[in-house]
């Protein structure tokens, strides 16, 4: 597990792939979002403006990432 350390309270899930090195780009963020291919704290998440907060899991493939 990856640990992502945001400066902000929240950051939109999109906002936070790029954040986190886990995509290239925006429009590859919204790709998997929207095809079910990310999960927030265990549940597929398709809503790209979702805020995440600290403690939350993100996984996306392989890799998981926690948010502090």
């Amino acid at each position: 597990m990856e640990i992502i350390e945001i400066n902000t309270e929240s950051i939109d899930l999109d906002q936070f792939l790029k954040w986190a090195n886990a995509v290239s780009s925006g429009g590859e963020a919204k790709y998997l979002i929207k095809n079910g291919e990310v999960s927030l704290n265990g549940r597929i998440e398709t809503r790209r403006g979702k805020r995440v907060y600290r403690n939350d899991i993100v996984t996306i493939g392989n890799r998981q990432f926690k948010v502090v």
